[in-house]
């Protein structure tokens, strides 16, 4: 299976967990006051925004290299799967913008879980593709969570904008998060939604 079917599958299988999410919380609310709810919404703005910021640092990286070399510099020198690492940033902001803290952790948690599988994966194919080369990058660098100590950047760097376009594309569609919400929240009030969940 080439990578590219590999990156489809991780597309595919992010929209469908957050269209299913999104469904379900059409009847969740927040339980927390209004202040700490707005702070929780403004909370999961910021990772909303950190989350893209960072997948358009590791596509500055990544961006048309990933299947013919080890890069091995900038945020792929702390994390092997840096760009999914924000975005299950920007997926936990996105259940922040309910309000809920529950619910940022699941989504965070729930997308990093589906990456999981597409990581193995592309893994399973890298080391065909490169072996030593590869084997040797995975002793040294972490496969998800970050180690900031091992950072290393390069000189100079060669980037594709279109796909850097194409990343800031992809990322803005977590901002639907925030009016989607918003709208929920005022169905709710309205009564047109019934509440039948509500989370801290």
């Amino acid at each position: 299976m080439a990578l590219g079917r590999y990156q489809r599958q991780r597309k595919l299988a992010l929209f469908a967990i957050l269209f299913a999410a999104f469904m379900a919380l059409l009847f969740v609310g927040s339980a927390w006051p209004e202040e700490m709810h707005e702070s929780v919404e403004m909370a999961g703005l910021a990772l909303i925004v950190i989350g893209i910021a960072g997948r358009i640092w590791c596509t500055l990286y990544i961006g048309g290299r990933k299947a013919a070399e080890i890069v091995a510099e900038g945020p792929y020198s702390m994390s092997r799967n840096p760009l999914y690492v924000f975005s299950s940033i920007a997926a936990g902001g996105a259940g922040a913008a309910t309000g809920s803290i529950v619910l940022g952790l699941v989504f965070a948690i729930g997308c990093a879980a589906a990456f999981r599988i597409v990581i193995l994966r592309e893994e399973a194919y890298l080391r065909d593709a490169f072996g030593t080369s590869f084997d040797s990058y995975v002793t040294r660098v972490p496969r998800f969570l970050p180690d900031i100590s091992l950072f290393r950047d390069a000189p100079t760097i060669t980037v594709d904008m279109a796909l850097v376009y194409r990343t800031l594309g992809d990322g803005l569609v977590f901002f639907l998060a925030v009016p989607f919400f918003e709208t929920v929240e005022m169905l709710q009030a309205g009564g047109y939604l019934p509440v039948l969940l509500r989370l801290y």
